[in-house]
């Protein structure tokens, strides 16, 4: 009995001994809070209540085994970049294109993947260029690339009836600005090629996605980024990011990633 009971407390000492240093591995890192709209997928979705995603898993495998461990926060798109610059989220994963303004107050990581922009229309109606959609009226969120984009061609064709926007909320996600073209609110929506067909089929929308043909604003058009606040702290965050991104492409990770969540390979061509 007494050897029994001298095993015993052993086994206690040992299981808290573990426990301790797990705590104390734990309590080591440091954490970072990851601000996503979870209503881009298939790049950031929630199911069943988890984070899900590209942008998700490839944040998970940039610090797994790392001195960080993240946490990830549902916050509206438009109030993510307010949310950085107040230090309530240390960077965003959220399907980000490069843009001026943002390149001015963030860092961007080296890209993740490169997509190519399609137009959204009603089933049957093919529009391929920025000119197909002159007079047209669509809903983008203000300040994102795809408005942007629109905006330009809006001031570089004043001979043209332009382009009507419609500014929504970052609450009113991209599967509800589809849904308005169904119901006949909109005509269009300029977005990412990989989440128009990804979200299309998925909802069993009867609409028509087409590859945009025009050669949109820079060589950065396409490729997606990780948003980071351009400071000391960030800078050394995005050194340590930059890293891995290297060696997830290196290794395949990004690839096998690509595949799972769109279907195709939109990581090997990138450079970084």
């Amino acid at each position: 009995m007494k050897r029994y009971q001298k095993w015993l407390v052993e086994l206690v000492a040992g299981l808290a001994g573990f426990a301790f240093s797990v705590n104390a591995q734990a309590a080591s890192k440091t954490t970072l809070t990851v601000a996503t709209d979870s209503d881009t997928a298939p790049f950031t979705y929630k199911k069943d209540g988890k984070f899900k995603g590209y942008d998700i898993d490839v944040v998970k495998a940039i610090f797994k085994d790392s001195d960080y461990q993240v946490t990830f926060k549902t916050v509206p798109f438009d109030t993510i970049p307010t949310g950085i610059d107040a230090d309530k989220y240390d960077f965003s994963a959220n399907d980000y294109n490069y843009n001026k303004e943002r390149a001015e107050k963030y860092y961007f990581s080296d890209p993740i993947s490169k997509s190519n922009y399609a137009i959204t229309a009603a089933k049957g109606k093919k529009y391929t260029s920025l000119n197909d959609l002159s007079g047209k009226t669509t809903e983008a969120l203000s300040g994102s690339n795809y408005a942007q984009i629109l905006e330009n061609w809006n001031k570089e064709n004043p001979d043209k009836a332009p382009i009507k926007v419609n500014y929504v909320s970052g609450t009113t996600g991209i599967s509800n600005r589809l849904k308005d073209i169904e119901n006949g609110k909109i005509d269009f929506i300029l977005y990412d090629a990989i989440s128009s067909a990804y979200i299309v089929k998925d909802q069993g929308m009867d609409l028509t996605v087409s590859k945009v043909k025009d050669s949109l604003g820079e060589s950065t058009d396409g490729l997606e980024y990780l948003l980071i606040p351009k400071n000391e702290d960030g800078k050394k965050l995005r050194t340590f990011i930059n890293k891995r991104i290297k060696a997830l492409k290196k290794d395949g990770t990004l690839a096998k990633l690509s595949k799972t969540y769109f279907g195709g390979d939109y990581v090997s061509s990138l450079k970084n």
